[in-house]
């Protein structure tokens, strides 16, 4: 009778264990990037204002609830575009050094308080910590993160590009804004 009775014990242990550790592992889920997101860089020059698009960009975000345990967002450099022709594109090509350093990079340290997402996001091969103001939303297989971000270019050891002989310079300060849509692949 002890041996049926301990036998029923660990089956009720063993049950216990393997719902505990069903419940956490389906507590995370994780969520891909939608063509439905949208990054843009603002900035200007001393002539006109300017904004590029970011035509092709790749990320994962891991959740843990509802909250993101893990994001690693990718933009290719190549593929970002201005509206205003394939002079300014290469010449922003040449300052994110796109053929060393083909993507800029963004990985989550950690969510702090409610939207400030602070990670490590690496242009033109430089890497800086970072918090950025975001807005985190879902709804059913749906999260979005969105915001925006002040860049210094120095900061990231960016020369500013420059044009007619220097008499076009770009600003040091851009503006990344930035609506992500991931959808979950559960």
């Amino acid at each position: 009778m002890k041996i049926k009775n301990m036998g029923q014990k660990m089956k009720w242990v063993c049950t216990m264990l393997l719902l505990i550790g069903l419940s956490s592992t389906m507590a995370q889920e994780t969520y891909a990037l939608t063509v439905d997101s949208k990054l843009t860089i603002d900035g200007t020059s001393t002539i006109h204002d300017w904004t590029v698009t970011a035509n092709s960009m790749q990320g994962v975000v891991k959740t843990e609830g509802t909250s993101p345990i893990e994001i690693d967002f990718q933009v290719d450099v190549a593929d970002i575009i201005s509206e205003r022709g394939a002079t300014m594109d290469n010449k922003m090509h040449n300052a994110l050094k796109k053929e060393e350093h083909p993507k800029v990079l963004f990985v989550l340290k950690e969510i702090k308080g409610q939207d400030t997402v602070s990670g490590t996001l690496t242009i033109a091969g430089n890497s800086k910590d970072v918090d950025i103001e975001s807005k985190i939303s879902s709804s059913g297989d749906i999260l979005k993160i969105s915001g925006e971000k002040k860049i210094v270019l120095k900061d990231f050891d960016i020369e500013p590009p420059t044009a007619m002989f220097g008499q076009i310079i770009v600003g040091d300060d851009v503006t990344v804004k930035f609506n992500l849509v991931f959808k979950s692949d559960q």
